[in-house]
């Protein structure tokens, strides 16, 4: 259960979705055993079908999140991907989702491969995180995605990091709005 502790910043977004800017929000709760949830939602002028394939296509996923993507969409499926100019799929700069389920377009649970770049603080606790991201159909041309962290363990160099996050997870949601217009 998620509790009320809320930080990081949020964007109401009102006036900015009344003008056609999809709103973009961020908040990191603390959850009833000492743990936090980053909280993600972004609305998207599309169609839910859209965005769903966004996420769940090889060519959606690499027209925002990756420079190449390779998605097989199934329970122990993965996402795998790149930022490399060249689209090389193999070796060490690749990333890698697993596919824990999925809810045709309406949820889908990953967890990530741990790698050695990351930083330690997320290596101990790399077994227990997870996202899980709901898809809702607002109208026939409107959908909300609301993304939610789960797994971290509450501490001051994990809070730090939270700015990083909240920042890349911003360009990636912005990249995403583009992609769907």
């Amino acid at each position: 259960m998620v509790g009320c502790a809320h930080s990081g910043s949020t964007n109401t977004g009102a006036d900015h979705t009344a003008q056609g800017v999809p709103e973009i929000t961020h908040a990191v709760h603390e959850t009833d055993d000492g743990g936090l949830v980053v909280q993600e939602t972004v609305t998207v002028h599309a169609p839910i079908e859209r965005v769903w394939a966004a996420y769940t296509t090889s060519d959606g996923y690499a027209s925002w999140a990756a420079v190449a993507a390779d998605v097989d969409l199934r329970p122990g499926g993965t996402i795998r991907t790149t930022y490399r100019e060249d689209g090389d799929l193999t070796g060490d700069g690749v990333n890698t989702l697993h596919i824990v389920n999925y809810v045709p377009m309406r949820l889908l649970t990953l967890q990530a491969d741990v790698s050695a770049n990351w930083p330690e603080v997320l290596k101990r606790d790399a077994a227990n995180l997870y996202n899980v991201i709901l898809f809702d159909s607002l109208d026939p041309t409107t959908t909300r995605v609301a993304s939610y962290g789960l797994g971290y363990t509450d501490s001051p160099e994990l809070r730090r990091m939270m700015a990083f996050f909240e920042q890349a997870n911003r360009g990636l949601y912005e990249k995403l709005i583009e992609s769907l217009r």
